[in-house]
């Protein structure tokens, strides 16, 4: 069997590729940050002490993008292309924020362009809504809207979970290893691939970010949006895939609740996210305002160390990931409540744990 035999059959050997090239590029990035003096000192949303290379996205899609485009088997057409360009445009606009720190309105216009490319020049978007409130194919003036919507939601969501050492780059693994896996039963090789890909570049982050002390490496912007931008594709990907090709697919692979599945894999950032901003406008304040209110800071504020704090909500995101699977095939309005249902319960009870922390200092000073 040749190369591209051997990966077509067994698509996770790209993990194993692009985890390597991953591991010989990290030190020349570390040296590279050190040189340029290219860190992050501690702010309103970081939870670290002293400062730290933050170039972690350019070693992420450098593992990814090489071990892509030398060893994907699928042809690199124009759809391809213009993907690939808008993950390099993302990355940029990452980039940039980290170094100068660009105002929200700049950073938004960037997350635009990068959402059009993928979004309206290589069509990935939402067409179908799989039967949610009776509605299957949606409209041009909705499908565009709609996936803008859900593109800025993914990518900031994860933007904004990326506080503590791991959380971002174990929940992009989770992430991608469902869908890894998942097109590759279903036969979307190169969608496996990509995710593959990915798992390995954010493996050998994982390992740095959470384990390299002296050597320790932060994802930025650039690595968050990235990641955030690859999750969108797979999840509108999976969506489709399951509302418009079904008859393609395997019956027993077939998700016709496939948003709920969707929402269920992405419920920690997501949830989060809506809540932290709710919060915010509730407030008065900006939805975009650096704070220290989402669910990793308050978990850390009773005490939980980083990698503590990352694995309690990996568990959370995993027991999401199991109740998706569960509801995969059910009523997509009743998956949403009860995945909405969940969610609320496990943040009210975070809420107790955090007063009831709060109280007892109070009484102990």
């Amino acid at each position: 069997m040749d190369i591209d035999s051997i990966l077509t059959s067994y698509p996770f050997l790209l993990g194993v590729i692009s985890f390597i090239i991953g591991q010989i590029l990290m030190p020349y990035i570390l040296q590279m940050a050190k040189k340029k003096e290219l860190i992050v000192k501690p702010n309103k949303r970081t939870a670290h002490e002293g400062g730290i290379p933050n170039i972690g996205g350019i070693n992420i899609f450098s593992s990814f993008i090489i071990s892509y485009l030398i060893f994907s088997t699928e042809q690199i057409d124009f759809s391809h292309r213009i993907i690939l360009a808008g993950m390099y445009f993302i990355l940029m606009v990452g980039f940039f924020d980290d170094m100068v720190e660009l105002v929200p309105r700049k950073k938004f216009i960037g997350e635009l362009i990068a959402g059009f490319l993928l979004i309206v020049v290589a069509d990935i978007r939402l067409t179908h809504l799989n039967g949610f409130l009776g509605i299957d194919q949606i409209h041009d003036v909705i499908s565009y809207p709609l996936s803008f919507f859900v593109f800025l939601l993914i990518i900031n969501g994860l933007n904004l979970i990326d506080g503590v050492d791991g959380l971002a780059s174990g929940l992009g693994i989770l992430i991608c290893a469902f869908f890894g896996v998942y097109f590759q039963l279903i036969g979307i090789t190169y969608l496996s691939m990509m995710a593959y890909a990915l798992i390995g570049a954010l493996l050998i982050f994982f390992i740095y970010n959470v384990f390299g002390h002296k050597k320790k490496i932060f994802m930025g912007d650039s690595g968050a949006l990235v990641l955030g931008y690859t999750v969108y594709m797979f999840v509108v990907e999976f969506c489709e895939v399951n509302a418009s090709d079904m008859a393609t697919i395997n019956p027993s692979y077939v998700m016709t609740a496939a948003p709920v599945v969707a929402i269920a894999i992405l419920a920690v950032p997501l949830i989060d996210t809506l809540r932290v901003m709710t919060t915010r406008i509730k407030k008065g304040k900006s939805p975009f305002e650096a704070d220290k209110n989402h669910v990793h800071h308050l978990l850390l504020s009773i005490g939980l160390k980083h990698r503590e704090v990352t694995f309690v909500l990996l568990i959370v995101s995993l027991f999401f990931i199991g109740l998706g699977l569960l509801l995969s095939n059910v009523r997509i309005e009743l998956g949403i409540l009860i995945v909405i249902f969940c969610a609320i319960v496990l943040i009210v009870t975070l809420w107790r744990i955090v007063d009831k922390d709060t109280k007892k200092g109070k009484n102990e000073k």
